[in-house]
């Protein structure tokens, strides 16, 4: 095991760095985590891609914003900005469950401790820091800033919200992932030169110079008057997210204007690898010796294979934050990284996980790019698999092979998500389909920790295409391909569905109807939850509107506590305790007929 000094890891008081003999710090990042030196938590990936372009960097982790803001202060001021991030997730989502209740944990704290991070640290955070030090430049960064850049929905506080540059009062974000637009503005910063037109970057103007091919959204203001309004923003805001040459974004709330520069191209594999190939430790910085911090322990013995979603969800930021197109790392990268996992003191031999977003999109791109930079479509699998993409799972099965060909790897697990709609699609070319053939066989009978995951989501077919998902029938399809290889190669695995009430489109029926088509297939659900709108998905902006971004139809939404607890109870119509109420609410919504599907005559 390698031996590690306090100086390896970026600073994080005064004392760590004066140690490295600085007088001066250029950039201080603050951040809603804990510090955890590992590519897989921003505030590390933008800390390290910053010190790689020779810049003095610290990270202030959970700072205490309750004090006399000592935290603060203990670093003084950068010479270039300060750099804030909510963390991993919105803090929102971090902080309260799908009931609005408050979680009783923090899986990115020390000992989980649920008391480390303000409400929207994004907002606090800045203007802690704008009070302090109005002078430096605040850039906010992070899932948080990325899907609240402009007028969203936000359900803890059931309103309509404006852009957060215009709540925390920082200066600009970057959106999506971190690592081209904060390059650029480190660059334009030394060389004093203007920021506002980078790639990928938002900010509030008071006065903004129209250009060609501009999108201008339907105001904050509009939008808190007319639902209807919101609901048609957001279809320019995903297309716009997910286009290779897509067009600035105006919102104007008051006086200001928000100002939403396209996205960057896609990085390339060369620059994805440089991102992960940074001097992380992998490890949570020695502040926290002997203390857990469970979103550590959950990827620790994991690596990312690549970045982007192209399933589109409509319940789901991936594709919103990391984009529809797929960026891979290369296998000299990927093994690199596996071999520093395999250092790690309390390795055993087994990988948790060798995925992504999404376990089996590797390597996966359109076959005529061409085509690609044309689309606007959010979703390359969905209503139908594009003719276009390339579905070959060749290079991920060579990455396993690679990967489990190593001495003193005893199995790699697959812990990520796999999308069975990929697997069960038939391409034109036979070499493609006997790839994923062999990969099918090769995931089930290798790689499976006991349980696979997939996500059916549904089972009526009208509330899977509001989700962007496939029909359930092919669930059924991949279920009997399971069982058949599980039979062949004399295994007892689990198939482990995951599914979602209280959906938009979602009605108590539907989830009766769950009920009985889970039953039939012998299943007692555990991975279940209610819907959860979290902002900037179009799920999110159906159930709040009552209409869908891209058609302006009417969609019906569960909304009140009785009508998400009248859904929610089907999942469970296998537990005695909940048979009565679900008679109950068989026969007041006229669905007797279910009765005895359900619990015989």
């Amino acid at each position: 095991m390698k031996e590690y000094r306090l100086t390896d890891w970026l600073p994080t008081t005064k004392k760590e760095v004066e140690l490295r003999g600085w007088d001066e710090l250029d950039v201080i990042l603050f951040s809603g985590d804990a510090y955890v030196d590992h590519p897989s938590f921003g505030a590390a990936v933008i800390g390290r891609i910053l010190e790689a372009e020779g810049l003095r960097v610290a990270i202030i982790p959970q700072p205490n914003w309750r004090d006399d803001l000592r935290d603060f202060k203990k670093l003084g001021r950068p010479r270039l900005f300060f750099g804030v991030s909510a963390g991993c997730m919105d803090s929102m989502v971090n902080k309260y469950t799908a009931n609005k209740r408050l979680r009783s944990d923090d899986a990115y704290t020390p000992d989980a401790r649920p008391d480390m991070r303000p409400e929207y640290p994004s907002i606090v955070y800045t203007q802690i820091l704008k009070k302090l030090y109005p002078d430096v430049p605040v850039i906010l960064g992070g899932i948080e800033a990325s899907m609240r850049r402009l007028t969203h929905y936000d359900y803890w506080q059931d309103r309509v919200r404006p852009s957060i540059l215009a709540d925390s009062g920082a200066d600009a974000l970057t959106y999506g992932m971190g690592e081209k637009p904060i390059v650029e503005l480190v660059r334009r910063l030394k060389r004093q030169q203007p920021i506002l037109d980078i790639p990928q970057l938002a900010y509030l103007t008071k006065e903004v110079q129209p250009q060609e091919g501009d999108i201008t959204l339907f105001s904050h203001e509009e939008c808190l008057k007319d639902k209807k309004k919101q609901a048609a923003n957001f279809r320019h805001i995903e297309e716009e997210s997910n286009k290779y040459a897509a067009s600035r974004i105006l919102q104007t709330v008051g006086r200001q204007t928000v100002v939403v520069n396209p996205p960057y191209p896609p990085l390339t594999e060369a620059e994805l690898d440089r991102s992960f190939d940074l001097p992380y430790t992998r490890l949570p910085h020695p502040k926290y010796k002997g203390k857990r911090i469970p979103a550590y322990d959950m990827i620790k013995f994991s690596v990312n294979i690549h970045r982007g979603c192209f399933g589109g969800c409509a319940f789901c930021t991936i594709s919103a934050h990391q984009g529809k197109f797929i960026v891979s790392r290369s296998k000299e990268s990927i093994l690199k990284e596996v071999k520093a996992v395999m250092e790690l003191p309390d390795f055993k031999g087994y990988l948790s996980d060798l995925g992504g977003p999404s376990a089996n999109m590797y390597k996966m791109r359109g076959r005529n790019e061409a085509v690609c930079k044309k689309c606007k479509r959010p979703s390359c699998i969905h209503p139908k698999v594009c003719p276009n993409l390339n579905t070959d799972h060749s290079p991920l099965l060579d990455i396993y092979h690679a990967v489990d060909s190593l001495p003193g790897i005893k199995k790699s697990f697959i812990g990520s998500g796999v999308r069975y709609d990929l697997l069960l699609h038939q391409s034109k070319d036979p070499k493609t389909n006997k790839s994923t053939q062999e990969y099918t066989r090769e995931l089930i009978a290798r790689h499976v920790s006991g349980r696979l995951k997939v996500a059916p989501e549904h089972t009526s077919e009208r509330v899977l295409d509001i989700m962007r998902k496939p029909p359930f029938s092919q669930f059924g399809e991949f279920k009997k391909i399971f069982d058949r290889i599980n039979r062949e190669e004399g295994l007892r695995q689990q198939l482990i569905p995951y599914f979602i009430s209280s959906h938009p489109g979602c009605k108590e029926e539907d989830m009766a109807e769950l009920a009985v088509i889970t039953k039939r297939l012998d299943f007692h659900l555990e991975q279940v939850q209610d819907f959860t709108p979290t902002p900037m998905t179009v799920a999110t902006e159906a159930w709040y509107t009552g209409f869908h971004p891209y058609t302006l139809e009417p969609v019906f939404s569960a909304k009140t506590q009785r009508e998400k607890l009248a859904q929610r109870q089907f999942f469970f119509w296998y537990k005695p305790e909940e048979r009565r109420n679900i008679i109950n609410e068989l026969r007041r919504i006229g669905r007797k007929d279910l009765i005895d599907k359900l619990y015989g005559k």
